[in-house]
Parts: structure tokens; sequence; C-alpha cells
């Protein structure tokens, strides 16, 4: 099992945060995968803060708040273990409904002192735009969360689902520490033209998504309120397509005696030293089974090996549907 003194943390951007090298994604814990037990969920962030985890991820949008809270529940005894990473500005209804994106300079402040009273904190470490919203320049919301941080609510700035261009222009206004996009073993297409640029600007990753919202492990909708069942990829028809690559990637697993959500996440782990995999863990045993990717080493050979046999062409479905694909900066 992995011990904390052998793990070797990431830096994330050239300002040198430094992370544990997963991160905790607690989306799944607010509905967005079917219903989940609270007491387990908090009792999943704390025993992932003390084995050594740092940074949880969130959204203020997640649960409409009840993430948020829930964290600020978690870490009341532990603020000094976690950085907390927000992304802001999707609007949601009562209802649970999306209604569009709210990144002017204004909202940004306001979506910030909300967020700060529902976590408990008096700053979060990370702060970024969860979507590009066209109607606002980059550049204007990147310095507003600049004031935050000469203010002291924020510490570092990140980026969510932006493409080259895009990060560019944030980070000639301030700083960029990451840039939260998907990526896994079939969803690679950050490698082309987005990578480089986060390579050649000293800026790291955050990689959700690593197990394809749970088509790697094997896993599919089976509750009610799970949002995967409106994604392309877990259609009836792209569904039993996707099972082929899976068997290649179980088999591959199997000769190596690990788990296949293990070898997808250690997959994502040897692709990069910038890049810090976001595991959606909510149960504590969901959350070992995660940090043993740890111990998986992986040659060159192997990621060749994985990547022939499992290639991202074979997958059939785009990762998200064809409204929420036309709304991603980092697609285009």
């Amino acid at each position: 099992m992995t011990t904390q003194n052998k793990i070797q943390h990431r830096q994330l951007g050239s300002k040198g945060l430094t992370v544990f090298p997963l991160a905790l994604g607690c989306m799944g814990m607010s509905g967005m995968y079917g219903a989940a037990d609270e007491n387990e969920s908090i009792a999943t962030i704390q025993a992932a803060l003390d084995r050594g985890m740092t940074l949880l991820d969130t959204g203020d949008f997640y649960g409409s708040g009840h993430n948020e809270m829930l964290i600020g529940r978690a870490i009341k005894d532990r603020r000094d273990k976690a950085l907390i990473s927000v992304k802001f500005g999707a609007l949601r209804t009562p209802d649970g409904g999306w209604i569009g994106i709210d990144s002017r300079p204004a909202a940004v402040k306001n979506f910030v002192a909300y967020s700060l009273t529902r976590l408990g904190v008096d700053h979060i470490d990370i702060y970024r735009p969860a979507r590009l919203d066209p109607q606002v320049p980059i550049e204007d919301t990147i310095g507003a969360i600049a004031e935050l941080v000469t203010a002291g609510y924020v510490r570092h700035i990140g980026l969510s689902e932006v493409g080259a261009d895009t990060i560019r222009r944030a980070h000639a206004i301030h700083p960029i520490s990451d840039l939260q996009i998907e990526y896994s073993l079939i969803s690679r297409s950050p490698e082309s033209e987005i990578f480089p640029v986060l390579e050649e600007l000293g800026i790291g990753v955050t990689a959700y998504g690593v197990l394809s919202r749970g088509l790697l492990s094997g896993s599919t909708p089976a509750t009610q309120g799970d949002f995967r069942a409106y994604l392309p990829r877990f259609s009836k028809e792209n569904l039993a397509q996707n099972q082929r690559p899976i068997e290649e990637l179980k088999q591959i697993a199997a000769e190596k005696g690990v788990l296949p959500s293990q070898l997808a996440i250690a997959w994502v782990l040897a692709k990069g030293r910038n890049i810090v995999p976001v595991i959606g863990a909510r149960k504590r045993t969901q959350l070992s089974e995660s940090l043993a990717a740890l111990d998986v080493n992986l040659s060159p050979e192997d990621l060749t090996r994985i990547e022939t046999a499992i290639p991202a062409s074979a997958i059939a479905g785009t990762r998200y549907d064809e409204h929420q694909m036309q709304m991603l900066d980092s697609e285009r």
C-alpha cells in the first residue's frame, strides 16, 4: 500500500502550488450520479485528507451550494490539510436546470462571497470560471479574480475547459496555476494543441473524467438522477460498441494484477509530471482503490501497448451532448 512518505508531490503552475498527485473530485457527492450518503461522503473527504491528499475540487453550482456546505463540514477541523479548488459561473434553477454562464466581474465577486460562507473559510486556494462566458472577455473575468487575489480571498487562479488562445489571454493578465479539463485514455483531444501551450507557459493540469465517468471501470447509469444517462457514450447503441476496447483494458489490467480503474488512473499519472488526476470517489472503498493506482508503474512500452489496444478513435460518442460540446471553448 502506498505510504505518504513515498509520494512525490506535483506542482501546479510556475508559482509553485504543490499538491498530492491525486485530487479528490467531490461533484458526485451532491446528486450528479444519483443519491449519495452524506455521512459517507464526509468520511471519504476526511479519509482522503488523513491519507495525505491535499486538493479538493468542487463547484459552487454542485447541488446548488450543497457540495460546498458538505466540504465545509468535512474540513471544519482539517482546514490546514486541505487545498480547495472552486469552479463558479454556472447558473441553475430551483428544479436543478441549467440556464447559462455568468462571469461578469461583479458576479465573480458575488459568487466568491457566497462560496467563502458555505465553505466556512477565509480564502479559496484555486478559483476558476467553470466555462468560458461568450459575453464576457476572459481578461475581465481574470482581472476580477486577480483583485480577489490581491485582497486575500483567493490564492491562485485556474481555468476550466478553455482552448489555447483563451489560456494565453488569461495568463497574460495573471499567472494561471492549472487548467481543469477532461483527459483520459479515451478523451485525448487536449494533447494536440492545449497541452503544448500549458507546458510552454508552465501551467499545470487537473484532469477530470480520468475514468470517463466510470466507462473505463465498468460503471454505468443505474439510479434515477444519474446524469450519465444523457451522455452519448452511455447510450444503448454506443455503450455496446464501447465495451470492446474496455475489454482490452480489462485484459491488460488483469495481466498486471490491478483493476482497470487503477490502470486508467496510472496511465494519466504517467503522461506528465504536471498532470494531477481528479478522482471522483464517493465512498472510502472507492478512494482506497484509486489511491492504489499510485503503486502501478508503467514503462514507455506499457504506455504504447495500452494506447494501441485502446485507441480513443475506437470510442463511440462524444463526452457531452451536442449542446454542451458547442459550449466548450476547449473543443473549438
